[in-house]
């Protein structure tokens, strides 16, 4: 199984957009799509509300969308042309006991995008894209611990001078090939090729926006 993660450095950022747009763009080969949730301790997995349940109650809940139509995250990543799209959603700290039931539902997938940062303490993934968006000046931890092992960085909205994130070391935005997009649902040529590169694959004859 060839796989690609999306991550970021906060929520509401466009990752999403990102991975659909991937999926549109990189094909062929078909992808099947999962989007990870992780919910704080106090919140219930089962719907993402306050929960007084045990720790070890509710860890995880996995679900495949059956439907293309709705604006949910993962209507669009079918929208876009997945095969199929998984959604899991955790609580901080199951996301261990979880993942045996997301591999053994992708088992027999053999190209497939994650939205995550925290997957990366799991497993090693082909590619993993770091999306970042200026406007935000929040970094979640998790995407604190994983930047360095980003093999491209993609910006959303205008472009910037520096970066409003202290503690962050500035020359990872140096070293790293890096991706802007104007509008949160583009994606581009230059990033499109690159994905392909990377995970070699082949040349459409015709590449593109689709």
């Amino acid at each position: 199984m060839t796989t690609v993660v999306i991550g970021g450095h906060s929520r509401n950022i466009g990752k999403t957009s990102v991975m659909a747009g991937l999926i549109r763009g990189v094909r062929p080969p078909e992808w099947a799509a999962a989007k990870i949730t992780q919910y704080g301790h106090a919140m219930c997995s089962l719907s993402g509300e306050p929960c007084g349940c045990d720790p070890g109650e509710h860890g995880f809940v996995l679900t495949e969308e059956r439907q293309r139509r709705g604006r949910g995250d993962t209507h669009r990543f079918l929208q876009a042309g997945a095969r199929r799209s998984l959604w899991l959603r955790v609580r901080q700290g199951q996301l261990h006991r979880a993942l045996p039931a997301l591999l053994r539902a992708l088992r027999w997938e053999d190209y497939v995008m994650i939205e995550s940062n925290s997957i990366l303490g799991h497993l090693t993934p082909a590619l993993y894209l770091f999306v970042l968006d200026p406007s935000r000046n929040d970094f979640k931890a998790s995407a604190r611990k994983y930047l360095e092992r980003a093999d491209a960085l993609i910006t959303n909205g205008a472009e910037t001078q520096g970066h409003p994130w202290p503690g962050i070391d500035a020359g990872v935005f140096r070293r790293k090939p890096m991706f802007r997009l104007e509008r949160p649902n583009d994606t581009s040529n230059e990033l499109i090729g690159f994905v392909r590169r990377k995970l070699g694959l082949t040349t459409p004859a015709h590449p593109g926006r689709k």
